[in-house]
């Protein structure tokens, strides 16, 4: 059976084709038009009326950034798109003419990697994305948890300081403050600003504005202060895995996310944090900690899927 999967994000439309066993038949992009609800459901069927031209497409899954409610046919709040309450699932299958699943990224990430990666086998899986900020989805029991309203998972605003950074949700301290993207680059100028002398490589690399890009090659060329940052990124990852190990019990974490790129700066600490902070650390098996496989497109291939188990 070949479905459909397509991944929105804030900048661009993934979509592709998906066979049983997971893979990408044909593949295409578009940009996102992220102020306009209509224009990128019209993207959407456009992306799939290409890809559907000679093939028997039975249904077609969407992974959408924002709160999917628990029917899988509404986005209730996007951060980055303009959607509120939008019908998206009724708006793409009115106009492709097949059944539409729709359903939040990050969870059809998690599914992805558990069906067809790095959690392949697992039954219980936790998937941690590393991006801006950190996105989440749950696998228990081999089922997708979704949360009474759909919109669990939300991982990265669990509040981890309560006098902490303040979140662009709204809230303070949470986790993607101090362990993301944005909170690498973050811990990077603070200590390349109050020591400089610690940050030489990274502002010249950086010229004025110091990003990720910056921080992750001056770590490679052994700049003190972007490694400090990677450090202090794996400190908040083993943390903050232990704690949801505390609750959830995962066989398996998976970290994916554009971060984890970087992963051979961080992955190992954060494996040695999490041992250490576990609860129980001794008496219990103690969950894998693995690197996503799929990448980019675990969303695709994750909706895809999901469309095919409506």
């Amino acid at each position: 059976m070949l479905t459909i999967g397509v991944d929105i994000g804030g900048t661009k439309v993934a979509a592709g084709v998906v066979d049983d066993d997971g893979q990408i038949v044909e593949h295409t992009l578009r940009p996102t038009a992220a102020d306009r609800p209509d224009v990128v459901a019209e993207t959407v069927a456009d992306v799939v009326r290409e890809l559907s031209a000679g093939r028997p497409i039975e249904a077609v899954g969407v992974g959408a950034a924002g709160f999917v409610d628990e029917t899988r046919s509404m986005v209730r709040f996007a951060p980055n798109l303009a959607w509120r309450e939008e019908p998206l699932q009724k708006k793409i299958s009115d106009l492709v003419g097949l059944p539409v699943v729709i359903e939040n990224d990050a969870n059809a990430m998690a599914w992805g990697e558990t069906r067809f990666g790095a959690g392949r086998g697992q039954s219980h899986v936790v998937c941690v994305t590393l991006g801006t900020g950190i996105g989440g989805g749950l696998v228990m029991d081999g089922v997708l948890y979704r949360g009474r309203w759909g919109m669990g998972a939300e991982l990265g605003h669990m509040q981890v300081v309560p006098d902490g950074r303040v979140c662009g949700c709204g809230n303070i301290g949470c986790w993607e403050q101090y362990a993301s993207g944005q909170a690498l680059v973050k811990t990077a100028r603070e200590i390349a600003a109050t020591q400089p002398e610690r940050a030489e490589i990274l502002l010249g690399l950086a010229g004025g504005k110091i990003e990720g890009e910056e921080v992750t090659e001056a770590a490679r060329l052994g700049d003190p202060a972007s490694l400090a940052a990677f450090r202090t990124l794996a400190e908040w990852l083993g943390q903050g895995m232990a704690d949801l190990a505390a609750v959830l019990d995962p066989g398996c974490f998976i970290v994916g996310g554009g971060v984890s790129r970087a992963a051979d700066l961080f992955l190992d600490e954060a494996r040695a944090v999490f041992e250490r902070q576990l609860t129980g650390h001794g008496h219990r098996p103690l969950a894998e900690i693995r690197l996503a496989e799929l990448g980019a497109s675990a969303g695709v291939v994750g909706a895809a899927d999901l469309a095919r188990q409506r």
